[in-house]
């Protein structure tokens, strides 16, 4: 900063060289704190998707509260959605303080999520039709979840970083949750673990996807990754997805299961995994709201959020007060 001058004083670019010179210093940025335009709306973007896909990811699971085969695993999985409700709502108050200062609130994220316009995760637009997705959702799809919010645990803005301390000691515990079910039905009848490999061979193509395609660092792309630059993130998208093969990989084959990908291995030379790709435009598809289980999990969110109407109501005219 120029000797002399207040903040508010500086130009714009003066601003952002300042903003960059603290993120470089390991500083955290907090909600009332000056930041670029495009840092903020990177934050809402990222935060909002965040947030919706915590409250849309408890649905599948929530369809197995009534149906989990014992009493022991109903109250771990009911646990589990509470627990996932719980993260939505803290990451959208987070989004919420970055909205403020654009003149929006909670309920354009809501309105944005029912238009379509704001996507939710691809995992959750899948189907869960037996007990194996219950395992798999939560051992692998939350054990992918570790991995992308862990990367961000240091993250340049401050109530997100602090946010992700909460979610992640909680998707530990979740991930545990799922491996426990995984491994009692490894360990079962041949129609247990038929069952699993099933679950497996359909979840697998979602879970690569999980990540996202490769970003603009990797693909070359003269755009350079905002995220990263701003560090908000620190990896890119293919560097998380070799890092889930690494962790989970070996654990899936350790279990007598078959990785439905016949070209999979690992390149000692190049050091990392080579798969088969996925078709990106079917990724496309899901996050905009054209997969199997998309349009009712929303139509459900939608109901309960009508349904719930009077309560935000109420609260609204308590604050008033």
């Amino acid at each position: 900063m120029q000797a002399g001058l207040r903040f508010e004083q500086l130009t714009n670019d003066e601003k952002h060289q300042h903003f960059m010179q603290r993120i470089n210093r390991g500083e955290k940025i907090e909600a009332d704190d000056w930041m670029p335009d495009d840092y903020r709306i990177s934050l809402i973007r990222l935060i909002s998707m965040h947030g919706i896909s915590e409250i849309m990811g408890a649905l599948p699971e929530k369809e197995w509260v009534p149906k989990a085969p014992s009493l022991h695993r109903k109250l771990a999985i009911m646990a589990k959605v509470q627990d996932e409700m719980g993260h939505g709502q803290l990451l959208l108050r987070v989004a919420e303080d970055l909205m403020a200062p654009l003149g929006k609130s909670r309920e354009d994220i809501m309105q944005d999520l029912f238009s379509g316009k704001l996507k939710f995760h691809n995992v959750f637009h899948m189907e869960a039709p037996t007990w194996g997705d219950a395992g798999m959702i939560a051992w692998l799809v939350d054990g992918a979840a570790i991995i992308s919010q862990s990367m961000m645990l240091d993250s340049s803005y401050g109530p997100y970083a602090r946010a992700l301390k909460r979610i992640c000691a909680e998707e530990v515990f979740h991930a545990q949750h799922g491996e426990s079910i995984i491994l009692a039905l490894a360990e079962g009848t041949p129609e247990q673990r038929e069952l699993l490999q099933d679950s497996l061979n359909r979840w697998w193509t979602s879970l690569i996807m999980f990540f996202g395609p490769k970003s603009a660092k990797e693909t070359g792309n003269s755009n350079a990754d905002r995220n990263i630059m701003y560090k908000i993130r620190t990896k890119t998208n293919e560097e998380l997805r070799q890092e889930f093969f690494t962790k989970y990989i070996p654990r899936i084959w350790a279990l007598g299961l078959t990785i439905p990908d016949e070209t999979i291995h690992f390149d000692g030379e190049a050091q990392m995994w080579i798969y088969k790709d996925v078709d990106w435009r079917e990724f496309k598809q899901i996050v905009s709201g054209n997969g199997p289980r998309s349009q009712e999990r929303l139509d459900l969110r939608r109901r309960s959020y009508d349904n719930n109407g009077w309560v935000r109501e109420a609260l609204a005219a308590q604050k008033a007060i």
